[in-house]
């Protein structure tokens, strides 16, 4: 899996061009200091006498000039000093920075900068960015996917045969439209990217393996001589429909999240001072989201268990549930890169394992099998999802926690152009 070093990198900057932090050093006031030689006329000291004290000049020992000079673009498009600082912050300037620029940190150099930089017509700064507003389309859409997907479930209960294959395909194409529709508005979607990426198919194929993976790996564990997995009443594998109905049931509680986090966030952007301090408000906030969605999530489960008398598989679903909702959350806010990256090798985890165990029954190959068969004898076959998702999950939700509580990552997204 690739290492989360590589994946730190800002995916969305708040202002076009390339920028060097380093580069950003303030001029030495020394070239200030400069006094007219000694070897001066017999006149100098009367007109120094009679000539007042003027200001201190503003050219090369003013650094704050060469700053908004260097983001006269980021200055001039912003509405608020918060979206200045969340942009120079992106840009790589901290709070150290900050000081050598002769302000104590970023916040107040962000508001230097919006003074200089004159607008036409401009209101006055108003004392937050502008936190995104729960709409009646967005909270219908989420409630979509769940709606279809406990429908299509009824629907494969209730038929058989032929019928019930014409139900489960027309079942799976509603409920993805429905999760393609549903992530294209709200707190779950991309503003700058609305097509869906390329961790989509990443998704669909976790959420496939929920439905059917467990299944089809016993059963390819415990196959016959042949090595084919055996078959059910029911057909070739056992089913298990409790995990996706609940995560489907869960969109809805995962927008709502979202859209607490971010507006929560971008209050206490605006009542922090620095951008440590901003860090440590937000942490609690995202810890406090990841655990209410998961919450809401262990309620689903238990219910849909309950309803449809299966096992409610904790384990599996929680944790490809937290990896999912990661996944989103950073993808939201600009930071698509390393989810991408983790659902792809956790997708490959998943089809390795099953792969392993029919590779095994080539000659010679049966001990490409033997871990994964040694998990599903001592755990059960949820191990494999259960141990691959939660990797993910962690991984992610550590990132999440270096790039989420950054100001930039809750800037107000640019006005389209």
């Amino acid at each position: 899996m690739t290492g989360l070093g590589e994946l730190d990198r800002p995916e969305t900057p708040a202002s076009p061009g390339a920028w060097d932090a380093g580069s950003e050093q303030a001029p030495s006031p020394a070239a200030d200091s400069e006094t007219t030689p000694a070897t001066t006329t017999a006149s100098a000291p009367v007109a120094a006498a009679d000539r007042k004290p003027s200001a201190p000049r503003r050219g090369a020992a003013d650094p704050v000039k060469a700053l908004v000079h260097r983001h006269r673009e980021l200055c001039e498009r912003a509405v608020d000093p918060l979206e200045i600082a969340a942009g120079l912050e992106a840009h790589g300037i901290t709070d150290r920075t900050a000081a050598r620029f002769r302000h104590r940190d970023v916040f107040s150099l962000a508001e230097e900068m919006y003074a200089r930089v004159s607008r036409d017509g401009d209101a006055p700064p108003s004392s937050a960015p502008a936190a995104p507003r729960a709409r009646a389309d967005w909270a219908l859409l989420t409630l979509l996917p769940g709606t279809l997907c406990a429908a299509a479930v009824a629907a494969v209960h209730l038929t058989h045969g032929r019928s019930r294959l014409f139900a489960a395909a027309a079942g799976t194409l509603a409920v993805a439209l429905a999760l393609r529709a549903a992530l294209r508005r709200g707190p779950l979607s991309r503003p700058d990217r609305p097509a869906p990426g390329r961790a989509t198919t990443w998704t669909a194929w976790l959420l496939a393996y929920a439905v059917l993976g467990n299944g089809l790996l016993d059963s390819a564990v415990a196959g016959g001589p042949d090595g084919l997995p055996t078959a059910t009443a029911d057909g070739p594998w056992p089913l298990t429909a409790v995990p996706v109905l609940a995560l489907t049931l869960a969109c809805a509680p995962a927008a709502w999240t979202a859209h607490l986090f971010t507006a929560r966030a971008r209050r206490k952007l605006a009542a922090s001072r620095g951008l440590e301090d901003f860090a440590a408000a937000v942490r609690p906030l995202l810890v406090g989201a990841f655990a209410l969605f998961l919450g809401a999530l262990t309620a689903l489960l238990a219910l849909c268990a309950a309803v449809l008398d299966e096992p409610a598989a904790y384990a599996e679903a929680l944790t490809l549930g937290a990896l999912l909702f990661l996944a989103r959350l950073l993808t939201t806010h600009g930071f698509a890169y390393a989810p991408a990256v983790v659902l792809t090798a956790t997708a490959t985890i998943q089809a390795a394992a099953l792969a392993a165990v029919f590779a095994s029954r080539l000659p010679g190959c049966g001990f490409l099998a033997t871990p994964v068969e040694t998990l599903v004898t001592t755990w059960g076959a949820g191990s494999v999802p259960t141990l691959a998702c939660g990797a993910a999950a962690l991984a992610l939700l550590v990132h999440a926690a270096r790039k989420l509580t950054r100001a930039s990552a809750h800037a107000p997204p640019e006005p389209s152009r």
